[in-house]
């Protein structure tokens, strides 16, 4: 059995998953990864279902010592990983031995990296979900952050495959920026706001203040007007969607978030975008470009697809069967013709 032990728990680092779904009703907030295509990609590569539970850590600072050999991927920011010291590339599988050890430097780029292992976090499920939830104590590690000392499981289910190491294409590979530019629809409260106000929500850049957790992020920047009153009767809280309280201070609602609230909801960022805000750090700054449902809708189908696109290249590749195909794929708003190949 491979061990992960906590040598250094960095920041805030967790379990999770794409998720916990359908109890949303009793209160139970979904949680999962904050930045769901580095998630699934992780998994993708070393032979997962992107849906697996993946280590999130934020920032800077996590080190661990695998007691076991593993296959592991790193996706999402680049917190520069070394393994005993020796940069290793993010976006590929990687071979790790026993005894070695797995470590994180501050933040290159973006906020939040990904750590797939071959086979899975052998940690039990919580109403169909390995993701942790801190603020109600549920899922993942004894339902909260990893802190040092901490023993990880692996699943155990023979040996690791090291016959042929994937990596991602580098086209496909996001890059995150300090300034952004993220799609929305509209609603469900656009109602409430005055025409300057919705003016003003689309026309002006904000910044991610210190007030940014998995929770949400509150940004600062110009106010946006509402036509009476910033308050409703309590509805659900999607993902995304973009809260206008009384202040007029934009609150950008994310995976740990409340399963309803009182405010309004100005606008909802669509999800391929959210993997951008994902990434944001403090200081960072985002603007609003507004589209409508039917393109929202065309975007998702594509996002979806190309999940498939790149799982069914990344199986086939250890056949040698189709190394150097072409595949096209869409990433930060951009379609990308690949060529997917192999490392042996």
């Amino acid at each position: 059995m491979t061990i992960m032990k906590i040598i250094k728990p960095g920041m805030y680092t967790t379990i999770q998953d794409i998720g916990r779904y359908n109890y949303q009703k009793s209160g139970m907030s979904v949680s999962g990864a904050m930045d769901q295509f580095s998630l699934r990609v992780a998994n993708i590569l070393v032979g997962n279902m992107d849906s697996e539970a993946c280590l999130e850590t934020t920032l800077f600072g996590l080190k661990i010592k695998f007691e076991g050999d593993a296959l592991i991927a790193v996706t999402g920011a680049n917190l520069m990983p070394k393994i005993n010291n020796k940069a290793i590339d993010m976006w590929s599988g990687v071979k790790v031995l026993d005894g070695d050890e797995l470590s994180f430097e501050t933040a290159k780029s973006g906020c939040r990296s990904y750590i797939a292992i071959e086979h899975g976090i052998d940690v039990p499920k919580v109403m169909g979900s390995k993701s942790t939830y801190v603020k109600g104590n549920v899922g993942g590690f004894q339902g909260r952050m990893l802190k040092t000392g901490d023993e990880v499981k692996i699943i155990s289910r023979g040996k690791n495959d090291f016959t042929s190491i994937k990596k991602l294409p580098v086209e496909l590979i996001p890059l995150y920026n300090k300034n952004n530019v993220v799609r929305v629809v509209m609603g469900p409260q656009d109602d409430y706001f005055t025409v300057d106000g919705i003016n003003t929500f689309f026309d002006s850049e904000y910044q991610v203040t210190s007030e940014a957790d998995r929770m949400g992020y509150r940004l600062s920047g110009p106010k946006v007007s509402h036509i009476t009153s910033a308050d409703i009767i309590s509805d659900g809280i999607t993902m995304g969607s973009v809260q206008i309280p009384g202040d007029g201070a934009p609150i950008i609602m994310m995976a740990d978030r409340q399963t309803t609230g009182g405010y309004t909801k100005i606008a909802t960022i669509i999800t391929p975008d959210i993997n951008i805000v994902g990434q944001l750090k403090p200081g960072d700054s985002v603007r609003f470009k507004l589209i409508d449902i039917e393109e929202a809708h065309r975007i998702y189908r594509k996002y979806m697809k190309d999940f498939d696109s790149i799982r069914e290249s990344m199986a086939k590749l250890g056949s040698g069967t189709i190394s150097g195909k072409r595949f096209k794929v869409t990433v930060n708003n951009k379609e990308y013709d690949v060529i997917v190949e192999e490392i042996m």
